[in-house]
């Protein structure tokens, strides 16, 4: 049952070391692409519902967008923590060590069932939350009704992102973006059904676009999950054995890494989110046209996360087998795709920023005037921050391949909240430059955290990040 030598090998070859930078960019790029494209349809199931959610009326889709700001945030948080079983999953896979592979994927499923479940309560307490914050009681119990029927869905969320880590560390991400296809279209159709009462289904309203999206999620877990105990590679694992069994050692490796992922995922969300609170004290138009620039940016950013996992499993698996080069060719290839990526949609931001929002706003109806004017300005400086965003997002991930999250964690909370965050308020409210200085000062955090992380990769020998390399040496 335990074969520490005899690694099966699934999609792209990812055991031995590239020979050259070409390799490393094939290997990467096949890895990353059904990741990217995979990223992108996930997008979609949440967008798929505000659509359907905004057929029901303007308050039962300001309810709904209520609950998916208070939701998605934790729940984000929660997939960063067992997003760590990627990088623990590829060292044990660099290393050889079967057995290691088993238990941490098993100890991620432990820590996804403890995380969703200390998240629960935190969630379902939306209605007293957004009360004290002043929002409307009707949208919020109409939001808290959307919470009731769905919180239960983290449990599959978290449990997708320990079969996709594994997946991932073995290379197998087209069948990811199969399953995650398919989600979107099932979701689709059952939250339509769900939502209005079609197909003899009961109407639900914004009950049922939560139960459709949990019961899509269970799906696409099963069917990952059912992926992995069948295939004729990957069942030998026995991911499943002995499940009842703790693993105290895995268990708390998985939390001391992914805990600061966590952390690091919910200062970058808790920044935008606390940007669209500032946006909303300005005006309608303010915060139209930031929802739309956010959109935008938030869509390209799609694709350098998707080369930020590739790269955490990409220099996951050179460090377990103690390859210094293949840890540095993995990472520089995946920063350089991701800013190579970024400069081409800096440049559409910056060039036709007025085509892009009115893709959003009707160009036509004289009311967006104002929005259509302040989403063009927002996106050109998001185009001036796009190339920090994929650089430090696909830093972070590298570091992550080397299970070092501590101090970049300390270094995005930082950059996020003590020096963009001011920045914006100063910019936006104190020298009074509105929205334009909110967006500058968001675009202030990220740079400076791209430069810290990027630093930090760079001098990776000499702060001791590869000392299991030299442990093997």
């Amino acid at each position: 049952m335990d074969e520490p030598h005899a690694m099966p090998t699934i999609g792209v070859d990812t055991r031995v070391s590239s020979s050259g930078w070409a390799d490393e960019l094939r290997a990467s790029f096949a890895l990353a692409w059904p990741l990217i494209v995979a990223q992108l349809a996930q997008n979609l199931l949440f967008t798929t519902d505000v659509v359907l959610m905004g057929w029901l009326g303007p308050q039962y889709l300001a309810a709904g967008t209520l609950a998916g700001a208070f939701l998605i945030p934790f729940q984000l948080t929660g997939v960063g923590i067992v997003g760590a079983v990627a990088p623990l999953v590829a060292q044990a896979r660099g290393r050889g060590d079967t057995k290691a592979v088993r238990r941490i994927v098993r100890q991620g499923f432990w820590v996804a069932i403890a995380v969703a479940t200390l998240l629960i309560p935190i969630v379902l307490s939306i209605r007293p939350i957004y009360l004290a914050l002043g929002q409307d009681p009707h949208t919020t119990e109409l939001a808290e009704s959307y919470m009731q029927a769905g919180f239960w869905m983290l449990y599959p969320v978290l449990g997708i992102m320990v079969v996709r880590s594994f997946l991932s560390a073995f290379a197998a991400t087209r069948v990811i973006l199969l399953v995650t296809i398919i989600g979107v279209i099932a979701n689709a159709a059952l939250a339509y059904a769900l939502i209005f009462g079609h197909f003899g289904f009961p109407r639900l309203e914004l009950r049922g676009a939560a139960i459709a999206t949990g019961l899509v999620n269970v799906i696409m877990f099963l069917a990952l999950l059912g992926y992995v105990v069948t295939h004729r590679k990957l069942k030998r694992f026995h991911i499943l054995a002995r499940f009842h069994k703790p693993d105290w050692q895995r268990f708390f490796e998985i939390l001391r890494v992914g805990l600061p992922i966590g952390l690091t995922v919910a200062a970058e969300v808790g920044l935008f989110s606390v940007a669209a609170i500032l946006m909303g004290r300005l005006g309608t138009n303010e915060t139209a046209a930031h929802a739309v620039a956010l959109q935008l940016a938030s869509m390209a950013f799609m694709v350098p996360l998707g080369l930020g996992m590739a790269a955490t499993v990409r220099v996951g698996l050179a460090y377990g087998r103690g390859d210094a080069e293949g840890v540095r060719k993995a990472a520089w290839t995946a920063i350089a795709l991701g800013v190579g990526f970024m400069t081409l949609t800096a440049s559409l931001f910056l060039i036709i920023p007025n085509t892009m929002v009115a893709l959003f706003l009707d160009s036509q109806n004289p009311d967006n005037a104002t929005a259509l004017m302040l989403a063009a300005g927002y996106l050109g400086i998001a185009g001036l921050f796009q190339l920090a965003d994929g650089a430090q997002v696909v830093a972070a991930h590298a570091l992550r391949g080397l299970s070092d999250t501590r101090i970049p964690s300390f270094l995005a909370i930082l950059g996020y909240w003590f020096v963009g965050l001011p920045t914006a308020y100063v910019l936006g409210f104190v020298l009074n430059w509105r929205g334009t200085g909110i967006w500058l000062g968001l675009a202030t955090g990220l740079a400076f955290v791209a430069v810290l992380l990027l630093a930090r990769f760079a001098m990776r020998q000499r702060l001791g990040l590869l000392k299991g390399i030299a442990a093997t040496a």
